[in-house]
């Protein structure tokens, strides 16, 4: 028996994918549940799994992009399919007894360029920061905040909060803490603009961008406000493993009402984050570096990050966004109140 191979539906806005990588060769001989090829859309990536053994025929070569619903492959069920084990014992044996086949020479570079075609995934996040340009007034204010009480704060807990929660306590989760804290201050950045009219959130879904070799994801931590520290990270530490294993869903990337996004993990010093749509706000995070800062009357060395706001000035004024900073800087600097969850009990 033949089984069809389909692009299947990914949401409501989506009608194509891209046949990204087949992740073996026709008249391949496949096994149930074994990923069989890697499917980019304009939101998230996607393996699709052998649905019964059988030998592989792949009908779209990788880099094509076709409709939901296309046919891009068979499994001939019908044809004999060893076990695993005794492939893999086969395989041994052939390998044994086979030379090994010399590795093909290589082709001159003819060209100085090369040409590809952008992927959906690439192509939506091109298309999002236009518009995002284009339809929202972006002005971005700075500060700096001190880490150094974070930073003693986090060496006095790390040990004890691994061994409870099972993930280490990074700097993103107290950002987002205080971030939420500065929201409840600064409730014109939990806002987003619906034509004529504004709509007010009261609740603290944050997104957190997270760069892999596929391109840049946005998932979302619902319900921050109710959260403690351990919590996000576990989240964080969860999405993060989703998004490089392709395991995002499209349902794991909306609803956020403000976004940050960690340039310092690269080793950038300022930048000016550009606006997640329909959001009023993002914060950018930079690298951590010492440098002599005036401190009661004195030059001293101490960690600083530069942190800059990106907001929508259509709806945001300057003083609320400096109001907003000056609120995120005070809760990192006395970040003690930020390990204690809803209840005041330790996070």
């Amino acid at each position: 028996m033949l089984i069809d191979l389909t692009i299947p539906p990914a949401g409501e806005a989506i009608s194509s994918a891209n046949v990204a990588r087949w992740h073996h060769a026709s008249g391949t001989t496949i096994h149930k549940g074994e990923p069989l090829v890697t499917l980019d859309t304009d939101k998230v990536s996607n393996e699709l799994e052998a649905p019964a053994d059988g030998i592989l025929e792949i009908l779209i070569p990788e880099g094509q992009e076709v409709a939901i619903g296309t046919v891009i492959g068979r499994l001939d069920t019908s044809a004999a399919v060893p076990s695993q084990t005794s492939q893999t014992s086969q395989t041994s044996q052939t390998s044994q007894t086979s030379p090994i086949a010399p590795l093909p020479a290589p082709t001159p570079a003819d060209s100085r360029s090369t040409r590809r075609k952008m992927s959906p995934l690439r192509r939506k996040i091109a298309t999002q920061l236009v518009n995002a340009q284009q339809t929202a007034a972006i002005l971005t204010t700075f500060n700096e905040v001190d880490m150094t009480a974070v930073m003693e704060l986090r060496q006095q807990v790390q040990e004890n909060f691994i061994n409870k929660h099972g993930v280490k306590l990074g700097f993103m989760s107290f950002f987002i803490k205080a971030v939420v804290q500065a929201l409840k201050q600064v409730p014109a950045l939990n806002a987003r603009i619906d034509g004529e009219d504004v709509i007010e959130h009261h609740y603290y879904d944050i997104g957190v961008a997270i760069s892999t070799d596929k391109g840049l994801f946005v998932p979302v931590l619902r319900d921050c406000d109710s959260h403690s520290l351990a919590r996000i990270e576990q989240d964080i530490a969860a999405y993060a493993e989703k998004a490089r294993s392709g395991k995002i869903t499209l349902e794991d990337l909306q609803g956020g009402v403000f976004t940050l996004s960690n340039g310092g993990v690269f080793g950038s010093l300022l930048s000016t984050p550009i606006l997640n749509p329909p959001q009023s706000g993002i914060l950018g995070m930079h690298s951590i570096q010492a440098r002599p800062v005036a401190l009661n009357g004195q030059v001293v060395i101490r960690p600083m990050m530069y942190l800059a706001l990106s907001y929508d000035h259509r709806l945001v004024d300057g003083r609320e966004a400096v109001t907003f900073l000056n609120h995120v800087k005070a809760s990192l600097e006395s970040p003690i109140c930020l390990m204690l969850d809803g209840d005041g009990a330790p996070a």
